[in-house]
């Protein structure tokens, strides 16, 4: 704005909209920023274009130190993303199209919805699922929502393996609601099964389980699916979807809800979004299932066509009625993944999912062999797994971001007496020579 153009708030004026929002002066108005964190001046640059703005912004990208390796899982993966993925999801027909609100709107996007349910539904082993979540942090607690539906009971107990920031969203959803959330501590990386044993009672919803857990551990849970339906519950699991190229399936292992992160389904990381969550349970349980599901019909010239068959949101019926007031179903996002299912296929997944487990083996043979370091061997893992160091991971993590490696996820900030433990992901990208890379590092680091 020209100066000569910009005219101040008289005193007068700035004393009135203070007392009108109920402070005695800027000074209390800022009060809750602390004062450290207070700007005392901006020191705007000039004006720029658009061509000089963006030059400078490539100036300050060029800074950057290079190429960093990653060893970062937990819930987030740095896999090949295929060519045809941007290809066909960057088409405007999909790109431009928003989520699907009526039964009238677009067939190409309700088909494409409709191939994704499927796609999900053969991934998991279940009969039916919905038009996708918003990530898989929410997918958890939705599904938690559906049982307490479905059982009209007011608990969930939940592993403590599960991944801590899907436990976060679960508590916050459910914060203001008359249910319970008990965590069963982790035992030597795997789920204590006589504490939650002695947790399963007639006020139990459903147990919430994640397969392979936040340690990198994989379990089979046929015995507790029959433990926990005794009890009147439901079973619900969060599964990494690359591992069930080679992991039994949800339906197989006797889960009624499985949930999960698309994020490792052609989406990029994009500094952590966005994502989609998916979520598929047993048919019987299909009303109780949130936002939207697309189904298959024909017209009156008997043309296959597609419709919303259930709309259980707050927008469509009755608030108290809605399953969930989800209000967007991350669909381009769910796109990327019905299109990156569709290209690796079901052979694919499973020479991928093999390509994981591999080399996340041969990783673990050379870190744990350092001396001091030990790799938690209480189950097998699939791409992920913790190592015991002989110091504080936080300090190592450091060391090596220094050398351009990102070694993983310190979990001391996520449980109690776990300060030495980092869980390293490797997937499908990283090489024999930057394996080999990272355990010389991290010797050196833990010499140092």
């Amino acid at each position: 704005m020209n100066d000569s153009h910009y005219c101040p708030h008289t005193p007068e004026e700035i004393a009135e909209m203070l007392s009108v929002i109920g402070v005695a002066g800027v000074e209390e108005l800022f009060a809750p920023i602390p004062k450290e964190l207070r700007a005392t001046t901006f020191n705007l640059p000039s004006g720029m274009s658009e061509f000089e703005t963006f030059g400078r912004m490539q100036e300050i990208a060029a800074e950057n130190s290079g190429k960093m390796l990653n060893f970062i899982g937990g819930g987030f993966y740095d896999h090949i993303i295929p060519s045809v993925v941007d290809h066909l999801s960057g088409r405007a027909e999909f790109y431009t199209a928003y989520t699907p609100y009526q039964p009238e709107c677009s067939q190409g996007t309700l088909q494409a919805l409709f191939e994704y349910q499927t796609a999900i539904c053969r991934l998991t082993g279940l009969d039916v699922s919905n038009a996708s979540l918003y990530d898989g942090g929410t997918a958890c607690a939705e599904a938690a929502m559906m049982a307490l539906r479905v059982t009209g009971r007011n608990k969930i107990v939940v592993d403590g393996c599960v991944s801590p920031f899907s436990r976060q969203v679960l508590k916050t959803y459910l914060f203001n609601l008359d249910v319970e959330v008990i965590d069963v501590a982790p035992l030597d990386g795997l789920l204590d099964r006589a504490g939650l044993a002695a947790l399963l009672d007639d006020s139990v919803a459903a147990v919430l389980v994640q397969n392979p857990n936040f340690f990198g551990s994989i379990e089979d849970f046929t015995a507790l699916a029959d433990q926990v339906h005794a009890a009147g519950a439901l079973l619900i699991g969060s599964v990494y979807p690359i591992a069930l190229g080679m992991l039994k399936s949800p339906g197989e292992v006797g889960i009624d809800i499985a949930v999960g992160d698309g994020q490792c389904l052609g989406n990029p990381l994009s500094f952590g979004g966005p994502s989609f969550g998916f979520i598929a349970a047993k048919k019987k349980y299909i009303r109780n299932m949130p936002g939207r599901i697309v189904g298959e019909t024909v017209d009156r010239n008997g043309k296959r066509g597609y419709v919303l068959t259930l709309q259980a949101r707050e927008q469509h019926i009755k608030r108290h009625k809605a399953t969930s007031n989800i209000c967007s179903n991350q669909g381009l996002c769910a796109l990327r993944g019905l299109i990156f299912l569709s290209s690796v296929g079901k052979e694919g997944m499973a020479d991928l999912a093999c390509l994981n487990r591999d080399k996340a083996e041969y990783a673990k043979a050379q870190l744990s062999a350092i001396p001091g370091v030990t790799a938690l061997q209480s189950a097998v893992t699939f791409n992920e797994f913790t190592l015991v160091l002989p110091k504080n991971a936080d300090g190592v993590v450091l060391a090596l971001l220094e050398k351009g490696i990102a070694a993983g996820v310190p979990l001391g900030q996520y449980y109690a007496g776990s300060e030495n433990c980092l869980v390293v992901t490797v997937t499908e990208k990283r090489t024999k020579k930057e394996i080999d890379l990272f355990a010389k590092e991290l010797e050196v680091a833990l010499c140092n």
